[in-house]
């Protein structure tokens, strides 16, 4: 509106003008200077209707380790001095030395780790967060923004170890880092997202004006809820709130791909790149959304830029892999998995590496390869046996045939954790059924896969709709069979690339020729074939649909 450069630093006097432009009550304006061995700190407020000086205070610390001590005496007497209620002074009062940290030192780490989160992502601030906590080892926040640095990654066992660490010392923490460490202690810690829920709708109740609960509760009702509308919502209140976080156009933008909205998805990522916001996800989105229109030169354009960045190559092998199995070429698929794997190793995120096996293994199930998907599960496992390896390396051994080694990781899933949501409605009942449908069990698969139902959107494979679509075609009930493969079409672009999306043209296919009508079967059958028509031509599950759409004919 001003017809400033976007970098425009916001001195006194700017910031002054946007004030006025904008009506707001005052500008606040702090202040640090060195004098001779001291430090004089100082705090004015002025109000912006007629430039009167609300308040100004100054305070002086003899040492630099005193300075945050100052800080908190300056806030103090401010906020009283401005208008803020006696009682609310007292109530969120906490010394910023007790809240925060009392080490200078540790403050600009994780300051730093902060800045380097919002326009570089989590691998960036990193190494940041864990200067902090070396620096101040009782320093609360520092653990819970490392534990959130982890968990974005795939490294659940590091997350919930950091998150674990702040919330036993949450006690003297301010109220707003007490809502950050709570609400991440149910989703990390515990994996209790019944519980974290309520605690982000109250810290936005509470602090209306702050993006974080936005940010993860939107993140939360997409990926684990399976609830795109509402994660819409949040990510778009995240984005007014806080424009300058690269996790935020992330969210928006993938939240847009959910919705088939992808005209506006791009827009959002076109609009983070002009600001040079990035984060390790964002390429493999505008990956995403390459794939689904269709354009295979802008999707080879960001992988070639992804390469040899730390916390991006491996997610865009990884996004690269999905992409040749939902064209049925797994040997290429596998290659590419085993480089993303290679790549998670050597920025150190063991975690990742054998989530992106264990993943392997589902893809390696899917196509018939039961000898490979066992060896793959077998090796994730060995490298990271965390909760997300051992769900996904659970699953691929049900399907592979192995229902005893499955079955006895459920059993220690189950034990190991009774209160994780995901745990307990997902992926416990995705491998239970697996094992019933090896066990020619149909009807128990559906029985089991009910208590998946609310939340089977949160998973953009679709591997529950798959399960179930399997298990009506294993009861010939070709009606509803069609019902839940039709799911995989109808959301297209939640399905993205993952292979359950080609591999559900076939069962649609088999639940066409169930209900004989053989126009609809000869399509579905085709539509798969074309998709794969330079697949590995030795998968097994390939050799049964030319085998069954010729029988057709």
């Amino acid at each position: 509106m001003m017809g400033q450069p976007a970098d425009t630093r916001l001195t006194p006097s700017v910031a002054f003008e946007i004030c006025e432009r904008t009506t707001s009550a005052a500008v606040l304006d702090g202040s640090i200077a060195s004098l001779g061995g001291q430090y004089v700190l100082g705090l004015r407020a002025v109000d912006c209707r007629n430039g009167r000086v609300l308040d100004a205070e100054q305070a002086q610390a003899t040492r630099k380790e005193d300075v945050l001590n100052a800080l908190s005496q300056i806030a103090s007497r401010f906020r009283t001095r401005v208008g803020e209620s006696l009682a609310t002074v007292e109530k969120y009062d906490t010394p910023l030395v007790e809240a925060t940290t009392p080490s200078l030192e540790a403050l600009k780490a994780y300051s730093l780790g902060q800045k380097n989160r919002a326009t570089g992502g989590d691998t960036a601030a990193r190494p940041f967060f864990i200067r902090a906590v070396e620096l101040d080892p009782n320093f609360a926040m520092a653990y819970a923004h490392l534990s959130t640095t982890y968990g974005n990654h795939g490294e659940p066992e590091l997350a919930a170890e950091n998150i674990r660490k702040a919330y036993a010392l949450r006690a003297k923490v301010s109220e707003p880092e007490r809502f950050y460490i709570e609400s991440h202690y149910y989703e990390y810690g515990t994996g209790e997202l019944e519980k974290a829920v309520p605690v982000f709708e109250q810290w936005q109740q509470t602090y209306p004006g702050y993006y974080s609960p936005y940010t993860t509760l939107g993140f939360i009702y997409r990926l684990m809820l399976g609830d795109p509308e509402k994660a819409l919502e949040q990510a778009r209140e995240a984005m007014r709130l806080e424009p300058n976080h690269a996790l935020n156009y992330f969210n928006l933008g993938v939240d847009y791909i959910f919705l088939n909205r992808l005209e506006e998805a791009e827009a959002v990522f076109r609009q983070a790149e002009e600001r040079k916001l990035e984060n390790d996800g964002m390429p493999r989105a505008r990956y995403w959304l390459a794939f689904l229109k269709g354009d295979p030169t802008r999707m080879a354009q960001i992988a070639s830029a992804a390469m040899g960045k730390p916390g991006k190559e491996d997610r865009i092998l990884a996004a690269q892999a999905d992409t040749e199995a939902w064209y049925g070429r797994l040997n290429a698929a596998r290659e590419l998995k085993r480089r993303a794997t290679d790549s998670a190793l050597r920025n150190g995120d063991k975690e990742a590496a054998a989530l992106a096996a264990a993943e392997g293994a589902l893809l390696e199930g899917a196509a018939g390869n039961l000898k490979l998907a066992r060896a793959d599960a077998n090796a994730a496992l060995k490298l990271a046996p965390n909760r997300n390896v051992r769900d996904s390396a659970a699953l691929a051994l049900a399907q592979a045939g192995d229902t005893a080694a499955a079955e006895k990781m459920a059993a220690a899933l189950d034990k190991d954790f009774p209160l994780d949501t995901l745990v307990q409605r997902y992926w416990l009942p995705l491998i239970r059924a697996a094992i019933a449908l090896q066990r020619k069990d149909p009807r128990r698969a559906i029985e089991i896969l009910q208590v998946a139902n609310a939340i089977e959107l949160g998973d953009s494979r679709l591997i529950a709709v798959h399960l179930r679509g399997e298990a009506y075609l294993m009861l010939h009930d070709g009606s509803h069979a069609a019902a839940e493969f039709q799911k995989f079409i109808d959301h297209r672009t939640l399905v993205m690339n993952a292979e359950w999306g080609a591999l559900a043209h076939l069962g649609l296919a088999r639940a066409y020729t169930m209900q004989r009508d053989t126009a609809k079967a000869r399509a579905a059958y085709q539509d798969f074939l074309t998709l794969w028509k330079d697949a590995d031509s030795d998968l097994p599950i390939l050799k049964q649909a030319r085998s069954e759409y010729s029988k057709l004919n």
